[in-house]
This record gives structure tokens, sequence and C-alpha cells, in this order.
């Protein structure tokens, strides 16, 4: 624990000096901070790479081998479902948190922004208007295993892993075992490079949080401060459901879970990245004890059906836009939004700013203009910061509940 420790600290460090370097050029040289944040935040996408560079090739071999190593269908089935019903049950809880809050406390009332440059949005205006059911199927059915993996799809490798494995499973255990322990043994490197990859979060951190102050400076949270402070306090009440829900389900052990999450939380806030902290997440949760299977087999699927924050996000946000142009909703067609959200919004991890994307869809679905995107734009990566790391909370106790239901929760920690 003293190595997770000094990580977490570091990180830490990395956080304040970034506030303060990225404000000291914003305030001091600001002719200079567009060249500077271009520059440092090079730190943060590096790190992101880094990560990116083994979800893939971590999502296939630990769910292949978790899925084949359980050989009974039936618990493959029992596991899928428990956690499914997880899914649907925490979205739906965060769309309708996010609903309730914004209607009682109206922050397109009541905040005055400024008019924005609608071209701002024109990117997100143009990504959207394709988006069908279509594109859908498409993003959820690999064409090609190798195409997957060269763009992250991570949903596409669950589907191309969970018939692998299922597979793998049904061929006996003389064929399938020298498959399934060089795969396992590859998971197991990879898990390895994880360990070295974090160690290069605090650099990633000081790099995105310095570039984004270092633009937009401080004056920004006083245009936007009841829109944070709403928004911020309904993820306050979503991770207070989730933590009595999580509490309800694993006791005092809830507290043990929190504590080995610190850290990809933390990694998760800082740079607005829930799949940044995949693999930590990975090894984390099988050091509380979770089941290799299990974990390999859900938090793949939790990163694609169980983005809650990103779900309070997008009914809150919708119905904020719908409340600055002044355009009352009923109780009929909010209800009607939350159930499209609900299925439109499933499938589109990796797609970036894709909660943006699907709110855009949405609106112009409900004729509340698109353009309204554009006021949330400054400030969204400071909401990005705290949904992101509410996606990684849900997923972790997702996870952690379906093991204890599985009766697969090791009271001591588990194998890594």
């Amino acid at each position: 624990m003293k190595g997770q420790n000094k990580l977490f600290f570091a990180i830490i460090i990395a956080l304040i000096l970034g506030v303060i370097m990225g404000g000291i050029v914003h305030l001091k040289f600001p002719e200079s901070s567009t060249g500077f944040s271009n520059n440092i935040k090079l730190l943060g996408t590096i790190f992101i790479r880094l990560v990116q560079m083994i979800i893939a090739p971590l999502v296939f071999t630990t769910l292949v081998v978790g899925i084949a190593k359980m050989s009974d269908i039936k618990m493959i089935g029992r596991v899928g479902t428990k956690a499914m019903l997880w899914f649907i049950t925490a979205s739906l809880a965060s769309l309708f948190i996010g609903l309730i809050l914004v209607n009682w406390l109206e922050p397109g009332h009541v905040t005055q922004l400024p008019i924005q440059d609608v071209s701002s949005a024109d990117e997100l205006l143009k990504s959207s208007k394709g988006f069908s059911l279509g594109d859908f199927v498409n993003h959820v059915i690999p064409k090609s295993l190798f195409e997957a993996f060269a763009q992250n799809e991570v949903l596409q490798i669950v589907v191309f892993s969970v018939m692998f494995g299922i597979a793998l499973a049904n061929m006996g255990e003389e064929y399938a075992k020298p498959i399934v322990k060089a795969l396992d043994i590859c998971a197991h490197a990879i898990l390895k490079m994880v360990g070295y990859i974090m160690w290069f979060a605090p650099l990633g951190v000081l790099g995105a949080i310095a570039a984004v102050v270092a633009t937009n400076g401080f004056d920004i949270f006083k245009v936007y401060a009841i829109y944070l402070r709403d928004f911020f306090f309904a993820l306050g009440i979503l991770w207070l459901l989730l933590c009595v829900v999580g509490y309800l389900i694993l006791g005092n052990r809830l507290f043990e879970l929190l504590k080995r999450i610190k850290e990809p939380l933390l990694i998760a806030f800082s740079t607005t990245s829930s799949e940044a902290v995949f693999p930590k997440l990975v090894e984390e949760l099988e050091r509380f004890g979770c089941n290799n299977r299990i974990v390999s087999f859900i938090l793949p699927l939790g990163y694609s059906f169980n983005l809650d924050g990103s779900m309070m996000y997008m009914t809150f946000a919708s119905i904020f836009i719908a409340q600055i142009y002044g355009i009352d909703m009923t109780i009929g067609q909010q209800v009607t939004m939350l159930l499209v959200l609900m299925l439109t919004s499933k499938g589109i991890a990796g797609v970036p700013r894709a909660s943006l994307v699907i709110i855009v869809a949405t609106c112009t679905m409900f004729g509340i203009p698109a353009e309204g995107i554009a006021l949330i734009l400054p400030i969204d990566h400071f909401c990005d910061m705290g949904r992101s790391m509410t996606n990684v909370l849900g997923n972790a106790l997702a996870t952690s509940a379906v093991s204890k239901w599985e009766g697969q929760l090791e009271n001591h920690g588990g194998d890594l």
C-alpha cells in the first residue's frame, strides 16, 4: 500500500501544481497561454495514449480467459443477466436523478451565460446528424477484429471476445487449455505494464489541468458557478445513492473498496477519462477480492453499458439547454426523452465526447435548438471530470456486487 499511497499523493501534488502553473500563465502571460496549453497538454495526451495502447489487448485476453475458465454456459448467462439488470437499473436511476434535480434547481432559469459562438459546436452538430439505429449496429457488431483493435472499439471487442470465449469453453479442456494458458500469460504481462504506465499518471494530470486552466482562467467558474454548483450537487446525490446501495450489498467492505479505487477515481477526475483507468481498475478489483473471471467479464461490459455519470449529465444538460431557451417540456415529453437517452446512449463508449453527441441528437429530436450545446462547451471539461469519476465508481460497485451475489468475493483479497 505504501507504493500506492506514493502515487496517490503524487497525483494530488500534480493536480495542485497544474492549477498553479495554468493560473500563472493565464494571469501573467496571457499572450502565451495558447502555446503553453498546446504544449503542456501533450503530457496528458501521452499518458492517455499509453493507456489506450493496452486497453484492447487487455479486454480481449481477460474476457476470453474469464469466459473460457467459467466453462459453464449457465454461469455465463447468470452473471451476464445480473450485470445487465444492474446496468439498466443504475442507468435509469442516474437519468431520473438528473431529470428531477434539473427541474427542481432550474439552473437554466437563473444562470446568465454569455452568448457563445455557435461555430464551436459545429463539429458536434455534424457528428450527431448521422446518428441512427444503423450506426448503432455498426458500432456494436465488428466488421473486423483488427479494425476494432485499431480503433479501440471496446464494445466490438467485447462481442468478439464473448463469442470466442464461449467457443473455447465448449471445445473441451484438451484443445482449449494451451490457448487459454497463453492468453492468461498475456493478460498478466499487460497488467504488469499497467504498473509502469501508472507512474506517468502524475505528469498526465499536470498537463491536462495546467492546459485547461491556462486557456480558460478562473473567471469561467464565476460565469458558470450556478451550473457547476447544481451539476456537482446532483452528482453528489448520485454518489450517495450508489454508496448506500453498495453498503447494503457489501457492508463495511464498501469502505475498503473506496480505499482501493481512490487512485483510479482521482486519475479519472484529473484526466476526464474513465477509459484511462480501466487497466488499473481491473487490477484493484481483483486485489479487493472480486473473482478475476467476473471482473474480466463485467468490467468491459460496464464501460459500454454502465456510465452512470454520463447518463445523469445527459438529462441534466438537455433540460438545462431547454430552460435557457425558455422551452417548457411536459412531464410526458421529459419521460420520453429519458427513455430515448436510455436506448441511444448504450454502446457509445469510446466515441469522443459521446455524451455531447447524444445530447445534440436528443435536443434535435425534441425541438430544442441543438446549437445550445455551445453554451455548455466552455465548462464541459470540468463537468467531464465529475462524470468520468462517477462512471468509475459505478463500474467498480457493479463488479463487486455481482461478485458478492455469485459468492465469488474473497474476504481478504483475491488472486491477481
